[in-house]
């Protein structure tokens, strides 16, 4: 949920209650087989389905007049069994295995992250952009979008060149998906010269810029001409004519030899030509109209009234004779007239054969903000794939390493197996040349090769990554092996790797597929104690408890996972489990939420789309109206059930899929569950299919703000709420407002703002998330009795969460039961609420804290407050190493900044500077500017500067 960030009662909370209902008894053992089971996809079984799902349907149309639905006939799931919709049979235990991650990973990740930020820090601002695309990668494998946006932005910023500035606006452009903005061309910007195509043709290095007004919004390039720059042929000296043909182009002398060396030899040297009035200029290859264009730049210095064809022409002269100064105007004025794909295919040719860089730059552009569909042209590809385009564009200085770095991220994500990946990651390695370059090229196509299972090549790749210095490589390595049946080989190298450096949850996850029995799960539970994250344990427990008939128990197992992290093979598996079990409301929600978050993902084993699911489970699961839904959608929000809302929110879209409300109350979930990605693309499908002007700006603006474009979401609000009053343009404006400290007066503005939006219409869900945001800014005023009256009245229309903040009020006031019993409340309704557990320790003494910790720690790992409490108690209980050790057990999976901040000042207070330094550094990769380790970095760092 949107909330303001202003203080921590105030921040919208991540919290993930599953509420998964009781499971029925599990199905007889006949039912529970491994991996064949009932056969395939057609037959009499279909058949059978078919019908029924028709006649369920037409039973359903009739009776959505009632809100109260008896649950699907015994007589119908006794036709429907497991066996129909589960043509793959259940999950097996054998054909399970983790995905290798194609990113960079790294054994000590924290001492990574210091060194780039002594890269960054220490080198020349030439060299800036490289460092900061390293990060790039970096952040890649941690699966944070914000800090690899923030990193890609910094690298664009401090570019130099050309190439690299039209590459990594590109790239930022990508990440934001413009090109699902329906109504939008290539060429279209956020308003700031940072993803300008206009300013990316301009060379130097200028970092401030980046964020000036978007040069595009300026005066057009193409001006009138003076009077005295269109000079007629009579007020001019002509003294010499070049004849082409029987035509004679008429000159001054001494401007056509100002153009280069070579005409002014020709024309001042001891040439013929210098004495004769008339040269004869037919064979050099430019028409009558190509050398009065040359005649008048020889003047004016100007292009503008030229056709492209004669700027063409020009272009060729400029080479054969030398021009510099006409070729650099030709080149320029010829890239600003790119402004299509077609365009562009034809101009490249000219650019490449002419030397044109600009020209080139401009039509590579088109190419790249066109992404993903100019991917699949054959003509832009063969630009890209093949050596000799890669050879002919590096030429011109426009091969580089990020280039196909960019270029290859989006055919992975396209297809991992094909070949065009395959060539553009050939094209990678061809470029790589510092040495996480080739760690990363090597890793990836090791990567691919496996996927497309040409296991010897695929050893290969990964062993020139170890050999480059990238250990996780080793777990492709070993998996190559093992697929070629060296399971041995396989173990050692594993093995060898978990003895010679400190243990991570990914080691002993890829060694447990080496191993049976109990050594197996133990390597599993170990994973798990390492990583919390990593699902494929989680996963092969579940499985494992399916063969041994224990439905409920491998459900629960997955509930775990799923609670603090929305991963979709996890819901795919708890599906596949449901229906095994004949659970079908279940499954049907764990789908309709996988869709969300993946619309195109192929279930069991990439056999069957998740849409087909749906319409198979549909007739077997409750019917709803879309008045049912909104209550469901209400309750479940209400419960903090964000997989169940997401599955609501689903149902609803299949019955009014131009729902833009609909869509952007998705969005707002996904980013609840931190599945960042998914919400943007609900938000681009809110905005696509908004029904009016001052919506679209709405959620245009979010689409900003969420991509770190602060001001310009801003504007959008102000458009928006000067076309038309509305909730969500005023919350937009608040919410962008208060993401700062903010000052008595603003904030008396945002409350403005905010009591603006309560006055608009809008449903209780919004209403109530207004109510708790306006209750925040009270609070942080200290107008207190505002501030529970706020929340009192978003109780009331069941926003849940508002309880915690009541109980902030109630803790200021000094009265600690009173907040510790409204947090119970919230507990109480939201089952699963590690946030409540992790807000109610605040309210109750050290034990029973230490309780509510652990408990919000079991529920969701990714919280870091309860590792800094038991640190910070270890610490005053005199226990560093405890303490150390506490905190490095949460930053092995997550390097948090507040974690490392914390971790240097017990270093730096134990008289530990190097390792200080080391987590100063790591946590300002994360924030540069982050003022508190800025401070301790400076302080652990005057020894060593005093020496």
């Amino acid at each position: 949920m949107r909330s303001l960030k202003l203080a921590e009662g105030c921040k919208g909370t991540q919290v993930y209650a599953l509420n998964p209902s009781a499971p029925p008894p599990p199905p007889p053992p006949g039912n529970s087989g491994g991996g064949g089971g009932s056969g395939g996809t057609g037959g009499v079984g279909d058949k059978l389905l078919q019908h029924l799902s028709d006649h369920l349907r037409v039973n359903s149309v009739r009776s959505k007049s009632s809100r109260t639905y008896p649950p699907p006939s015994n007589q119908a799931n006794a036709l429907v069994s497991p066996e129909f919709l589960l043509p793959c049979g259940l999950p097996v235990t054998d054909l399970l295995e983790p995905q290798i991650d194609p990113c960079l990973k790294f054994v000590d990740l924290v001492d990574m992250m210091a060194q780039v930020y002594r890269r960054i820090e220490n080198c020349s601002q030439f060299e800036k952009s490289g460092a900061y695309l390293e990060q790039c990668a970096i952040f890649r494998g941690i699966s944070d979008p914000k800090l690899f946006r923030r990193s890609l932005r910094s690298s664009r910023q401090h570019a130099v060149d050309v190439h690299a500035k039209v590459v990594l606006a590109s790239w930022l452009r990508f990440e934001r998906r413009e090109d699902e903005l329906i109504g939008t061309t290539s060429m279209d910007c956020c308003g700031r010269n940072l993803e300008c195509p206009k300013a990316t043709l301009v060379s130097g290095y200028d970092p401030e810029s980046v964020y000036d007004p978007c040069i595009c919004s300026g005066a057009s390039r193409s001006e009138m001409m003076n009077e005295d720059e269109c000079s007629t042929s009579e007020e001019v000296d002509y003294d010499m004519s070049f004849c082409i043909g029987d035509e004679e182009v008429r000159c001054v002398r001494y401007k056509i030899a100002s153009l280069s060396r070579p005409f002014k030899a020709m024309l001042y040297g001891g040439f013929r030509e210098m004495k004769r009035a008339t040269i004869n200029f037919t064979q050099n290859g430019i028409s009558v109209e190509g050398m009065r264009a040359a005649e008048i730049f020889s003047r004016t210095n100007r292009l503008d009234n030229f056709p492209p064809n004669v700027v063409l022409e020009l272009l060729k002269l400029a080479n054969r004779f030398c021009c510099d100064e006409l070729k650099s105007a030709c080149d320029s004025h010829l890239a600003h007239l790119v402004n299509s794909l077609d365009e562009a295919m034809l101009l490249i040719e000219y650019g490449l054969e002419e030397a044109a860089y600009l020209l080139v730059a401009a039509c590579l552009q088109i190419f790249l903000r066109e992404l993903p569909s100019s991917m699949h042209n054959p003509n832009v590809i063969k630009f890209f794939c093949s050596a000799e385009g890669r050879e002919r564009l590096a030429s011109l200085g426009h091969a580089s390493f990020t280039l196909y770095f960019f270029l290859s991220q989006i055919a992975m994500e396209d297809d991992m197996k094909s070949n065009t990946t395959v060539m553009l990651l050939e094209r990678l390695v061809e470029c790589a040349v510092d040495n996480w370059e080739k760690q990363l090229a090597y890793h990836q196509l090791g990567v691919v090769m496996l996927e497309r299972k040409e296991y010897k090549d695929a050893q290969r790749w990964f062993n020139a990554a170890v050999e480059a210095g990238h250990l996780y490589s080793l777990v492709g390595v070993a998996r190559s092996k093992f697929k070629r049946d060296h399971r041995y080989s396989a173990y050692k190298i594993i093995n060898s790797l978990i003895s010679d450096h400190k243990a991570t949850g990914w080691m002993h996850q890829e060694r447990s597929l080496y191993c049976s029995g109990k050594e197996k799960l133990l390597d599993l539970d170990t994973a798990t104690e390492l990583d919390p994250t990593l699902t494929f344990p989680y996963k092969f427990r579940a499985v494992a408890l399916v063969e041994e008939n224990q439905f409920g128990a491998a459900i629960s197992e997955l509930n775990k996972i799923l609670g603090f992290k929305a991963s979709p093979d996890c819901l795919e598996m708890r599906a596949w489990i449901s229906i095994g079990m004949e659970d079908y409301e279940g499954a049907l929600k764990d789908i309709r939420a996988l869709l969300t978050l993946e619309p195109n993902f192929m279930m069991f084993n990439w056999k069957i789309h998740g849409d087909h699911m749906v319409e198979l489970l549909r007739p077997l699961a409750q019917q709803w109206s879309q008045a049912d839904c909104w209550m469901q959608l209400y309750d479940r929000w209400s419960s903090v059930d964000d997989i169940g809302s997401l599955a609501v929110v689903h149902h609803m879209l299949a019955n009014d899929p131009g729902k833009s409300l609909l869509r952007f109350r998705q969005s707002l979930l996904l980013l609840r569950l931190n599945c960042q990605k998914a919400a943007m693309r609900s938000l681009r499908l809110a905005r696509n299919h908004s029904k009016s002007e001052h919506e679209r700006l709405v959620y245009e603006g979010w689409i900003l703000y969420d991509t770190g474009h602060r001001e310009e979401a801003l504007a959008k609000a102000e458009e928006s709420i000067s076309i038309q009053r509305s909730f969500e343009a005023f919350f937009l404006k608040a919410y962008a407002l208060a993401d700062s400290t903010l000052d008595p007066d603003s904030s008396n503005y945002v409350i403005q703002l905010l009591q603006e939006a309560l006055k608009c219409p809008s449903d209780g869900l919004r209403k109530g998330q207004a109510l708790n945001n306006l209750g925040s800014v009270y609070v942080d005023c200290e107008k207190l009795d505002l501030a529970a009256d706020c929340y009192t009245n978003a109780l009331t229309i069941k926003h849940t969460r508002a309880h915690q903040g009541l109980a902030r009020v109630y803790h200021l006031k000094n009265q600690r039961k009173a907040a510790f019993d409204e947090m119970t409340k919230l507990i109480e309704k939201a089952q699963n609420n590690a946030s409540a557990y992790e807000k109610r320790s605040e309210y109750c003494d050290r034990e029973m804290a230490q309780s509510d910790l652990s408990l919000a720690t079991q529920l969701d790992p990714l919280r870091t407050y309860p590792y800094r409490y038991r640190a910070a108690v270890l610490m005053d209980d005199h226990k560093e190493s405890e303490a150390i050790d506490e905190l490095s057990r949460a930053i092995s999976f997550k390097p948090d900044l507040q974690l490392l901040h914390l971790r240097a000042a017990f270093y730096d207070s134990m008289g530990e500077g190097a390792a200080a330094i080391k987590d100063c550094e790591a946590a300002l990769c994360i924030d540069p500017g982050h003022a508190d380790t800025l401070e301790l970095y400076h302080k652990a760092r005057e020894p060593n500067d005093q020496k």
